[in-house]
């Protein structure tokens, strides 16, 4: 197997992508430290390189039995999420534009701008919704100004009342939609993810199990700072000696390609005749019931 065999099949899965992620960060962010212009921003990737180091630990939980299926359903959750963050993006994005537009005649401040058409709309879905500066018919603290020259300078810009009325059908219809309509089919993907993963717990506990334990066996069994002397050992018999490996023979890691496709078609052929079966005797029952 070429390097670049193995690389493709090193960077395959996602705990192997995380631990790229949180190195690569840890190298950024130690690069920065080391200057002073940078050195604010080195601060800011280790605090993030943190978190991808702690959120690295869950696949420890892999093995449980428990918890291991819920791995699972927690990723492939996230791909609901991911569809469900775009129908919201788009509603998002049609509302803080409008809402932006009825409110403020004029504003160029980019930072404001950014704030209130994306994430003062997402704040709403969650109730924080500022009522003083939305309806335009309630007292407002704020000093702010009609002034264009002031306004350009970062001075607030006052709020336009003539819209108020549209501005606050739109909110109405806006709550309606993301925290009834949207969030029930968040919620209504994930039971259905949850149900489907949740039937066969078992089989996916056992093949997260065993992948863990094959990943585990391959490595060095020294941990680390002590893991570089299993490094320089690997080197002295791979490279030196040329003694060919005998852990990549236990877990048949590195069989051929035509052994995997047979492999994988076999399982499908399993599959769909257990999903055969399955259907057949649902069909039996029912014509019994109506029996």
């Amino acid at each position: 197997m070429t390097w670049r065999q193995r690389f493709r099949l090193y960077i395959k899965d996602l705990w192997n992508k995380c631990d790229l992620t949180a190195i690569s960060l840890f190298i950024l962010g130690l690069i920065c430290r080391m200057f002073h212009w940078s050195h604010e921003f080195g601060r800011d990737v280790l605090c993030l390189d943190y978190m991808v180091f702690t959120l690295r630990l869950i696949h420890i939980f892999a093995i449980h039995k428990q918890l291991g299926p819920k791995i699972i359903i927690v990723g492939k959750m996230m791909k609901d999420v991911f569809f469900f963050l775009f129908f919201l993006g788009v509603w998002v994005m049609a509302y803080g534009v409008a809402n932006q537009a009825l409110i403020y005649n004029y504003d160029p401040n980019l930072n404001r701008i950014f704030r209130r058409v994306f994430y003062r709309p997402y704040l709403h879905i969650f109730g924080q919704i500022p009522v003083e500066e939305m309806d335009g018919t309630s007292g407002w603290d704020i000093t702010c100004t009609h002034n264009v020259t002031l306004i350009e300078s970062g001075e607030e810009p006052c709020r336009n009342h003539e819209s108020n009325w549209m501005v606050v059908i739109l909110l109405v219809i806006y709550l309606l939609v993301t925290n009834i309509l949207l969030i029930n089919l968040l919620i209504a993907m994930f039971s259905f993810t949850f149900s489907k993963v949740q039937e066969h717990s078992d089989t996916y506990w056992k093949f997260q199990r065993y992948n863990l334990i094959a990943e585990y066996h391959s490595r060095p069994s020294l941990a680390p700072p002590f893991i570089i002397l299993s490094h320089i050992n690997i080197f002295i018999r791979r490279v030196i000696r040329r003694v060919p490996s005998v852990k990549i023979h236990h877990f048949g890691q590195y069989w051929r390609q035509e052994t995997w496709f047979l492999l994988n078609q076999v399982i499908h052929f399993i599959q769909l005749l257990l999903n055969y079966f399955k259907v057949k005797g649902l069909m039996s029952n029912e014509s019994e019931s109506h029996s």
